[in-house]
């Protein structure tokens, strides 16, 4: 068998697996994607590299509000109220002094631990906001940080609210 016919049938036994889900609701996968890379891109604009980490949380929210519409976590209040918390819990703990890699270690452990705590004692539950927490225990407190998350954290829970009709499930 040549590489070519190997190549041929990789790409028609992947694409034999595409659902059929997908076939039915390929413009959901179309615009939900691209309304989750438009929230993102908003927030690039407002952050820098430095705070990858806290980027990389915000995706991770864009992508339950977006493809799981109906999940629990994508709800307004916990999209919200996680990413306050995970604000205050890396801001709270970034205070801590840690200057060795051991030091540094238990500090961001504990910071990501504070707010799986009290996401869960107050019923804010969201996974990504965990990322947050550590994001900001790890760069410290700014108010550049503080702007990025909360606009992004509103204008998600805005689009959840306003597009949840036309949103489908895509998981």
């Amino acid at each position: 068998m040549s590489v070519k016919e190997s190549v041929s049938k990789y790409i028609q036994r992947r694409t034999s697996r595409i659902p059929g889900e997908f076939k039915r609701l390929w413009k959901n996968y179309i615009y939900q994607s691209f309304f989750a890379a438009c929230m993102l891109a908003i927030v690039l604009l407002v952050l820098n590299m430095e705070n990858a980490v806290v980027i990389a949380s915000i995706g991770a929210t864009a992508f339950i509000v977006f493809t799981m519409p109906k999940n629990i976590t994508a709800m307004p209040r916990r999209v919200i109220g996680g990413h306050v918390i995970g604000l205050l819990s890396g801001s709270l703990i970034a205070l801590i002094p840690h200057n060795g890699e051991f030091s540094c270690i238990l500090v961001y452990a504990l910071a990501v631990g504070l707010s799986i705590l009290l996401m869960v004692a107050l019923n804010f539950e969201h996974p990504p906001a965990s990322g947050t927490a550590l994001g900001v225990a790890i760069t410290g407190f700014s108010v550049t940080v503080l702007i990025a998350v909360i606009t992004s954290s509103i204008l998600l829970s805005l689009a959840h609210r306003f597009l949840r009709r036309y949103l489908r499930e895509l998981t």
